[in-house]
């Protein structure tokens, strides 16, 4: 429903359907106002904020001219930022509020690199690489904007990742010991299949709904960049769809309420129930797309076959698993050129058991 929303009103629907409405005025906190606009009790609200003077809110010197704190502002309303999605916009908004909270009040156009290394010193080396992506779109918006000349970002240094290795992708016993436990027709068993099968993030498997699919193919943007993929739906994920009741939600998955999954909540989800199914710790979400991304590859799917499927926009993300498959096949490949030559393990080897001559040599001969 739209209202004709008075002056210095604005307002938005929650996720809950639930519209709020606030006063806002310049230098002055912003005013919840109850119910909706035309209604006594909105009207009343708005007439005594409107006419409340009240000191300028603490902190509005955070937005004086030329200080980093400006620069976030103007950065925060700028089409780079709106461009990103939802959950980057507040994963690195969190982080720049962060580096507000140090370096605020400082002069953006002399934004000193040894500032920002001083942070960075302070975190672990996936925090530092996280805060360098979310620090870069601010100081591209302010390169552009001429707020400063030279970028801070470019003496920077990392500390070196561990060899980690990255999530653990899931090995074919761990699938069969999870499909043992969660059998055809149960929830758990349609978020594996649409792990496994579709290949996307926890953000996007919970968005997957039936109006996504035509004609045996799932095309959907992803959350994230925006990018579209294209998944064909295999029999498997059919017959885990087709297994389950039928209802009128728009995605395949609810929870135990019937309202959508958030990500994370999707996440402690599934997290649950490779608990239940006695896996260990190693087994996550994420670890399963890495198994279906091998597992593509293997089977001679090309970079540009997997950056359809998945929806990368970077072909070095594909050439990974494709990397790997090639090393797989041509360690194969070279194995059956050797087979029968004598080299390796020998056709008939020598039991420890049993008793052999032993040529003496040298000077004990």
């Amino acid at each position: 429903m739209r209202w004709r929303l008075p002056a210095g009103v604005h307002g938005y629907e929650t996720r809950h359907g639930k519209a709020v409405f606030y006063l806002r005025r310049s230098g002055l906190p912003k005013v919840r106002l109850p119910g909706h606009p035309g209604s006594p009790e909105f009207m009343k609200a708005y007439t005594e904020a409107k006419a409340d003077k009240l000191s300028p809110q603490i902190g509005a010197s955070r937005l004086k001219p030329g200080t980093v704190n400006a620069a976030l502002a103007s950065y925060y309303s700028g089409a780079a930022w709106k461009a990103l999605g939802d959950s980057t916009r507040s994963s690195r908004r969190a982080i720049l509020e962060r580096f507000r909270e140090e370096c605020g009040t400082l002069p953006v156009a002399s934004m000193p690199s040894v500032a920002i290394q001083n942070i960075l010193n302070r975190k672990t080396p996936a925090a530092q690489r996280n805060w360098l992506k979310a620090l870069r779109g601010w100081v591209d918006h302010c390169l552009t904007l001429r707020m400063i000349r030279s970028n801070p970002l470019a003496e920077v240094k990392l500390a070196k990742m561990p060899r980690t290795g990255g999530h653990h992708p899931w090995e074919l016993s761990e699938c069969e010991q999870f499909e043992k436990r969660h059998t055809i027709g149960t929830r758990a068993r349609l978020a594996y299949e649409l792990l496994l099968q579709a290949g996307q993030s926890r953000c996007d498997v919970v968005r997957m709904g039936r109006q996504h699919i035509r004609s045996g193919i799932m095309t959907m943007g992803r959350q994230k960049t925006g990018v579209p993929f294209n998944v064909e739906i295999m029999p498997r994920l059919q017959a885990a769809v087709d297994a389950m009741p039928a209802s009128d939600h728009l995605t395949f998955l609810v929870t135990a309420q019937g309202k959508p999954f958030t990500a994370a909540g999707f996440g402690n989800y599934f997290r649950d129930c490779c608990r239940e199914a006695g896996l260990p710790e190693r087994c996550t979400s994420h670890g399963l797309r890495k198994f279906a991304a091998t597992y593509l590859a293997e089977r001679g799917f090309t970079d540009h076959q997997l950056m359809a499927w998945f929806g990368w926009t970077s072909i070095s993300q594909a050439q990974v698993y494709t990397r790997a498959a090639n090393r797989k096949r041509m360690a194969r490949e070279g194995a059956k050129l050797i087979s029968g030559t004598g080299i390796g393990s020998p056709s008939d080897p020598v039991s420890q058991n049993q008793s052999e001559p032993i040529e003496k040599t040298g000077a004990g001969k």
